[in-house]
């Protein structure tokens, strides 16, 4: 399980370009122009849990224009099941994806597929029984890591795979798909823009836990990759006490020329600042988790920091569409809803009715392109993005190295 640093991606709406249908290999422009952290944290969960009971999950649900529009008859169409949470802690978030993958349907008027919504809140496994026997042969989602096993044993025995809006990469493989932004790929990113700059010598800060393990484990293997030196990593308990004194710790090895701060806005901010004084040459690394975050844009310390994230450009138009259809904001997350059901368009292109899901197809090399960027996945159900590099200036975000549009 993927314990995320902080929720920038899931925990609150945010603002891209309109993407349409697909052509193999790749999403043609169509419909609404262009036709995307979490991503989404393979977290318990994405709001603060609460004591409560969860009521029992509502019946299954059709959307887009196939509750609308189609015939009962599912001769001609696929099914596909869409699952995540309705009701609990995290029913906005769901029903923001779920609003997501009708739009996918209504901007490429797409007529063939049929989505039902199961509740993912309380019983995951039941929803994916009901899933299963409703007749569904692809299951989109669900959207917490935690749900994956209690899914994956329902429907790996059916042969129905599942792509998953989580994005702990340890959960693919055996017909699961992580769709969620991975975060060692954007500590990656980010390493090999700062290699290319000139950095040689890299240091870093980490929470303690699953997440910074895993940044501390993806930071080892860039340098390795690119022959350049670890001086040192510092962990915290995310206490200002902890904080202040890995930072300590830090400064007072030196010998290093940039800094990974892998953690969110209100650690990142913290570090620079204990940092900055001691170390006035070191050029400051993030993560995908300052995405979007006002703190880190208005840090006169973090000015000059280099991180990684997916292109926002498609989002904002997305959002844009998604308000007036549906009167408020998405959450960030939502457009992995979108991108997945043009990924089952595209499929569905060379995909019989009433036929199993063809796998092979998702494991094009040539990828996709969604609202995110280019996408693919490798034989382990893994996610493989393209990421741009960011620099925090006075005036806020600039891009410094765009995403590449293909692989």
């Amino acid at each position: 399980m993927f314990e995320r640093a902080a929720a920038n991606l899931a925990d609150k709406p945010a603002a891209g370009e309109r993407p349409g249908t697909l052509s193999r290999g790749a999403f043609v422009r169509r419909g609404i122009t262009g036709a995307l952290a979490l991503a989404l944290g393979g977290c318990a969960g994405i709001i603060p849990g609460s004591d409560r009971a969860p009521p029992p999950p509502p019946p299954p649900t059709d959307t887009g224009p196939s509750a609308e529009r189609l015939p009962d008859a599912d001769e001609d169409r696929h099914r596909v099941a869409l699952l995540v949470p309705l009701s609990g802690d995290n029913a906005a978030v769901g029903q923001s994806i779920a609003n997501a993958t009708t739009m996918a349907l209504l901007d490429t008027n797409t007529s063939n597929i049929r989505i039902t919504t199961y509740d993912t809140a309380s019983q995951p496994g039941t929803a994916a029984e009901r899933a299963i026997a409703d007749g569904n042969r692809l299951i989109l989602g669900p959207l917490l890591s935690d749900n994956i096993d209690n899914i994956a044993r329902v429907a790996g025995p059916a042969r129905v795979p599942i792509i998953s809006f989580s994005n702990d990469s340890q959960a693919s493989g055996r017909g699961v798909y992580i769709m969620g932004q991975v975060p060692e790929q954007s500590i990656d990113r980010t390493m090999r823009y700062a290699a290319g700059q000139g950095v040689r010598d890299f240091a870093a800060l980490v929470p303690e836990g699953e997440y910074g393990r895993r940044a501390s484990e993806a930071m080892v293997r860039t340098a390795r990759d690119l022959d350049v030196r670890i001086a040192g990593v510092e962990t915290y308990d995310r206490s200002a006490s902890s904080i202040t004194a890995a930072a300590n710790r830090l400064s007072a090895q030196g010998g290093f020329g940039a800094v990974l701060i892998a953690d969110g806005a209100r650690v990142a901010v913290r570090a620079a600042s204990l940092l900055r004084d001691r170390n006035a040459s070191a050029r400051f690394l993030g993560t995908e988790l300052w995405s979007g975050e006002a703190d880190i844009a208005e840090s006169s310390a973090l000015r000059g920091a280099w991180f990684s994230a997916i292109s926002d450009g498609r989002y904002r138009r997305f959002s844009d569409s998604y308000r007036s259809r549906f009167g408020s904001a998405p959450y960030r997350v939502a457009t992995l809803g979108y991108d997945a059901v043009l990924l089952a368009i595209n499929i569905a292109q060379e995909w019989p009715v009433g036929t199993r899901f063809p796998l092979e197809r998702l494991e094009d090399e040539g990828g996709f392109i969604g609202l995110d960027g280019a996408f693919r996945f490798d034989r382990d159900g893994e996610i493989e993005r393209m990421f741009e590099v960011r620099e925090v200036t006075a005036n806020g975000m600039r891009v410094v190295s765009e995403a590449p549009t293909a692989f």
